[in-house]
């Protein structure tokens, strides 16, 4: 039994219920004090993981009985603790922008505990142990976002929180069924124990639940064809909202991906594997053209956020170590580039004349304001894989597992398309900081910088210094490929498939 696992939900809860209680003037104060402690939480359970090389397991209530848990297990192996750092790092600057931020949203009373219980689904999500409170956590996730959404500003906000929803509903209806027939299958809803379980006998039904789980895990992350939804839902919810969103929230399906080929369906990964590369390849190609086809810098983002999940899509699809830790990487570094980007196209907006993000409206706005225009830029930089920036290290790492691997087809295909980044974002740079204003005059104050600015130094960090981070993705990649590890963890030894209805 380990308390760290735990923390990293149990903190932004327990804080989401005292706000309620606490002055609105302190609320958002709080609310970063009790999300930079979380964070620490998850920073110390990495570490932990990463010393020990073993999970740490906390079983809620003890329901253990001969070391086979009965109630809600909660794992931290070393994917787990990986993105829960990387969520709760971006959702922490998420807050910080929130703080300065001029939505009116961000006044409500209710704002601050809302955005606390989307961190607890978000992590709960990526630490859980067993499919059903995978669905508890995930369905947290979407009341949390889908109430920030339709309460924004934005005009747009509940038309875009509907479409979220019901998305997210349809999600939730194949995860639920999933979960119906495994349980059917296996009498068990353990991650740990299905892996012993799918791996000793594949039924028929479990093989439906797979294709129920992978239609649930692309809707999560926007994958091509379930990504319709997603550009009206980041482009129309509140700056600090769709900067986590877009970034970090939709890596909960890349998550899923990740457990199905190296702990639920090790067998049947091959096939998976496929079916990922080749919705990457799409998302990535129509992700890309979309962007630059847009008339909107948020949408053009999450466009974009299509197109930099592709790249991940086609890191797991290749399956290999090592592009399995370049996918990894990619992940953590596309959530610092993607937060940092909607966060800036959120500041432009709040100081255009008229709030938005439209380019007919922010033409030129950026040129009174040169020290966010040399952010975007350096962000820019970074979500084309450009040297010295982060994205330059995720690129190279996966286009070298491309090689490595003799994925030659797929590699100058995406390759090719990589280029359509530079395109949509210097494009927009250009317009906003280079271009004459569409409407002359003084811009008004706007959102401050500080949470982006911060963002923008960690992108030039990691992309000078990538070791660190290319070590942990390359561990974590290693963990992944012994699935027996995690197992042992949770069921040791004890878990034997009795019976296969």
């Amino acid at each position: 039994m380990n308390n760290l696992t735990i923390l990293p939900i149990l903190i932004p809860f327990a804080g989401a219920l005292l706000l309620l209680l606490l002055p609105r003037t302190v609320r958002g104060w709080m609310a970063v004090g009790l999300m930079a402690i979380s964070l620490a939480a998850s920073a110390l359970l990495l570490w932990t993981v990463t010393t020990t090389g073993e999970a740490q397991v906390y079983h809620v209530g003890g329901w253990v009985t001969d070391n086979i848990p009965f109630g809600i297990t909660l794992v931290g192996d070393q994917l787990a603790a990986f993105m829960v750092l990387m969520a709760q790092l971006v959702l922490t600057l998420g807050f910080v922008y929130a703080l300065g931020c001029n939505d009116q949203v961000t006044t409500y009373p209710t704002f601050y505990p809302v955005f606390l219980m989307l961190t607890v689904g978000l992590s709960g999500a990526f630490l859980t142990g067993d499919l059903f409170n995978l669905f508890v956590f995930a369905e947290l996730l979407v009341v949390s976002g889908t109430i920030l959404t339709a309460i924004a500003d934005d005009r747009f906000g509940t038309e875009a929180a509907f479409k979220y929803f019901y998305m997210s509903l349809l999600a939730a209806a194949f995860l639920l069924l999933a979960c119906g027939v495994l349980y059917i299958s296996y009498g068990t809803l353990n991650m740990a124990q299905l892996g012993v379980a799918i791996s000793a006998e594949t039924t028929p039904l479990a093989l439906i639940a797979l294709g129920l789980l992978l239609a649930t895990f692309m809707a999560k992350s926007a994958t091509v064809p379930f990504h319709f939804w997603q550009p009206d839902f980041h482009a129309a919810a509140p700056t600090p909202v769709s900067a986590t969103l877009s970034s970090v929230v939709v890596k909960l399906g890349i998550y899923g991906f990740l457990r199905l080929t190296t702990l639920l369906y090790v067998d049947q990964a091959p096939q998976i594997q496929m079916v990922l590369l080749v919705a990457g390849v799409i998302g990535i190609v129509y992700g890309g053209l979309a962007a630059i086809g847009t008339h909107n810098a948020k949408r053009m983002l999450a466009y974009s956020t299509i197109a930099q999940l592709g790249f991940i899509l086609v890191g797991i699809g290749w399956g290999t170590p090592l592009a399995l830790a370049a996918a990894l990487v990619f992940a953590f570094n596309h959530a610092l580039i993607k937060a940092a980007m909607l966060m800036l196209a959120g500041a432009i907006a709040s100081r255009a004349p008229v709030k938005s993000a439209d380019f007919n409206i922010i033409t030129g706005v950026g040129k009174q304001f040169p020290f966010m225009g040399v952010l975007f830029f350096i962000g820019a930089l970074g979500l084309a894989g450009i040297p010295p920036t982060n994205g330059f290290i995720s690129k190279m790492l996966l286009f070298n597992s491309g090689i490595v691997g003799t994925e030659y087809v797929s590699l100058l295909i995406i390759g090719v398309a990589a280029i359509l980044t530079l395109i949509y974002t210097i494009r927009a740079f250009m317009r906003v900081w280079f271009v004459a204003p569409a409407t002359p005059g003084k811009s008004k104050k706007g959102d401050l910088l500080i949470a982006p600015a911060l963002l923008i130094l960690l992108v030039l960090v990691l992309g000078l210094w990538a070791e660190p981070l290319v070590a942990l993705a390359t561990d974590t990649a290693t963990w992944l490929e012994n699935p027996s590890t995690y197992i042992e963890a949770v069921i040791g030894n004890g878990f034997v498939l009795t019976e296969v209805p």
